[in-house]
Order: C-alpha cells, then structure tokens, then sequence
C-alpha cells in the first residue's frame, strides 16, 4: 500500500496528529518570522546584546589578566607578543619584496644596458 501524502489515510492512525503538527508548525513559523523582521524585535535584542556585553566586561578583564600572568609564569607567548611577532614579520616580509623589486630592477638595467 502507498500513502497519499496530500489526503487523509484512514489506515494511518496518527495521520490527523501529524497534520495538526504540520499545520502548527507553519503556523508558529510565519507568526515568528513576522515578529523577528519587527524594528522591536531588533532593538529589544539589542539591548538585551549592550546589556550583556556591559555586564560580561569586568569578568573578560579579569579573565584576560589571570591568562597573562598564568601564560607569562609558564614562560608562553600571550596573544598580544604573538600579535607583535606577527606584525614585525609583515614589515619584514614587506622590506624583503622592496630589496627584490629594486634587485630585479637593478638586473633589468643592467642587461638592457649590456
């Protein structure tokens, strides 16, 4: 035997919960899609998003200086040295594409004037 999804089954005996479920489920989905595109929506999230962040912050500070001193007894980089490491790497790597591009220019005149 099929069942026909688009009609009633009489041999399915959970056939009318089903549908019920179904059409509750569309129902609450359209009702919560109409609320979260609400500008209310949007601005009673964002303040509850200031409202935790302002209160998180004492705690990430405390947090933040217990990991620097833990790391900085363990003789580890935090993220802020590998922050610095990494940016002293760039001018490097930046001085080292300048010293190529003036030797390859420097190669080009020579050749063009042999």
């Amino acid at each position: 035997m099929t069942s026909n999804s688009e009609g009633f089954n009489p041999f399915d005996p959970t056939g009318v919960f089903k549908e019920l479920r179904n059409s509750n489920m569309d129902t609450w989905a359209k009702v919560m899609i109409e609320l979260v595109n609400t500008q209310a929506y949007a601005h009673a999230t964002g303040a509850m998003l200031d409202a935790w962040l302002a209160s998180s912050e004492p705690f990430r500070k405390v947090l933040d200086n217990a990991m620097t001193q833990t790391l900085s007894q363990l003789k580890l980089p935090t993220s802020d040295d590998i922050a610095r490491l990494a940016e002293r790497f760039t001018n490097l790597e930046m001085r080292l594409d300048d010293l190529e591009a003036k030797l390859d220019e420097s190669l080009r005149a020579k050749s063009s004037a042999s």
